[in-house]
């Protein structure tokens, strides 16, 4: 990865400049997803299928309310 090369969310694509963007790690490999679509990730991962390996499988969090 090069030093210069603006980062993209993983889910809505929208870069660095447009908005924060937060680092993460999963089996290796490195990520960003803008602090707008952190939920999606924490509460429905399924929806990232495809754009984030083994999404699919990651069990949702629940808020006991």
């Amino acid at each position: 990865m090069n030093a210069n090369e603006l980062q993209h969310c993983l889910n809505c694509g929208r870069s660095e400049e447009m908005v924060p963007l937060v680092n993460l790690r999963y089996s290796g490999n490195q990520a960003w997803i803008c602090s707008q679509c952190l939920p999606t990730l924490i509460h429905r991962p399924g929806q990232l299928a495809g754009k984030m390996a083994n999404a699919e499988n990651f069990t949702p969090l629940e808020l006991d309310e």
